[in-house]
């Protein structure tokens, strides 16, 4: 079918374009989408006369195939929407064009703009309900998760990638749980996450792994398994953790040059939950002049306060404090500027926020795989965010902030 319209219909369709441009503009789509089906189909038949080698109504010598007239076929293309194609065929059924994918609806760049609209946060029956809007045509929600599926091998080569031309001088270590279809039956499968800052302060999703975060035995193969894809164990000088002692435990075994840091918050946690609603508050506030001092004998000048003050009303919350105290001050034999990211995890605990975001409207993520690909595509975006906030560096244009970081990093100032 081919559109034609007179010089009168484009002067009317001209006059109303300031108030209704949507018929001009329907109008050139249709246009450009019957243009794109005669070249593809012209296309076609050029191409099934180069297979048989002959022209059309040219006879053949000897037993020779022929031309069985077409079947119609729709195929979507980016930028055009939904194409209607008449494919050429021929009598034995051998020919097939080249030109259009077998068993494929649409082309390659609306797979990879369905995988990157999904990674983004759009669910696979949300793509599936805008899709004919967006796209041109109706992709179902098991072809967008067939499509994801392409990502695989690029997700596992990031995920394994080689770690030797990084100098990774900090781990921050932690894992974070997944609500997961294995084998038919929804399980909790935590995956391990280890955030590594180079020396130029830059930070670096470096490992993710399914395994048992209190677990020992998984946590060091997590490590090897690190070490093997080229992390310099012995330039490794920090691990930033929470208080699993197991973790701690293997993290100095796999790392023998490293020292732990517990984070601080996890710490505080602790020690309230053994304190009584009415003194939480008033303890967290003594807790503060420990982990803010400005040096090792002015945080232990602090605990013994809190010590005398604290002894007889919570000695329960008085001994967890005290076993995690050297532990909790490790950070402060690094340098001033980077107090501020060892303290805590935070900074592994942001990522996971993210993780837990993109997460949630899913409920329950359909296998490892599929939970490795949102990771990394998380973890990707995080290290462009990343790379204007490095570990120990303040902005030069942020005098204010670089003083309080820096000279007043006290809870009293």
């Amino acid at each position: 079918m081919k559109l034609e319209i007179t010089v009168t219909e484009v002067n009317e369709i001209i006059k109303s374009l300031p108030e209704n441009p949507e018929p001009f503009f329907e109008m050139m789509r249709f246009e450009l989408q019957q243009a794109v089906s005669t070249y593809l189909d012209a296309v076609m038949r050029a191409e099934l006369r180069d297979w048989l080698g002959r022209e059309r109504y040219a006879r053949g010598n000897g037993e020779v195939n022929h031309r069985n007239g077409s079947y119609a076929r729709r195929f979507a293309i980016k930028g055009v929407g939904d194409v209607r194609l008449l494919v050429p065929r021929d009598r034995r059924g051998e020919f097939h064009t080249q030109v259009l994918p077998r068993y494929r609806r649409y082309e390659q760049e609306i797979a990879r703009d369905l995988s990157l609209m999904f990674l983004c946060g759009i669910s696979t029956r949300s793509l599936s309900a805008i899709s004919l809007r967006l796209l041109g045509r109706r992709v179902s929600p098991a072809e967008v998760s067939e499509a994801n599926r392409e990502l695989v091998e690029a997700v596992e080569k990031w995920r394994m990638r080689d770690l030797s031309a990084e100098a990774i001088r900090y781990l921050f270590i932690d894992g974070v749980n997944f609500r997961m279809r294995i084998q038919r039956r929804v399980e909790i499968v935590p995956v391990l996450v280890a955030i590594g800052v180079t020396e130029k302060g830059q930070k670096l999703v470096v490992g993710l792994q399914a395994g048992d975060k209190e677990s020992a035995a998984s946590w060091r193969e997590f490590f090897r398994d690190l070490k093997q894809r080229g992390l310099h164990g012995n330039q490794v000088m920090l691990g930033i953790m929470d208080g699993l002692t197991s973790l701690e435990t293997v993290f100095r075994e796999e790392f023998p040059k490293a020292r732990t840091q517990r984070c601080q918050v996890h710490v505080v946690r602790n020690v309230l939950a053994k304190v009584p609603r009415k003194l939480k508050a008033e303890v967290a506030a003594d807790i503060k002049p420990i982990f803010y001092a400005p040096s090792r004998p002015q945080a232990l000048e602090a605990f013994e306060r809190f010590r005398e003050k604290w002894q007889a009303a919570v000695p329960s919350a008085l001994a967890s404090l005290e076993r995690s105290l050297e532990a909790c001050l490790t950070y402060l034999d690094f340098p001033v500027d980077e107090w501020v990211s060892l303290r805590t995890t935070n900074i592994i605990e942001r990522l996971h926020k993210e993780f837990r975001r993109r997460t949630r409207p899913m409920e329950v993520l359909p296998g490892e795989a599929a939970c490795y690909r949102l990771l990394a595509f998380i973890s990707l975006k995080m290290e462009l965010h990343w790379r204007s906030t490095p570990v120990g560096k303040v902005r030069k244009n942020l005098p204010f902030f670089q003083e309080m970081a820096y000279k007043q990093f006290t809870q009293e100032s």
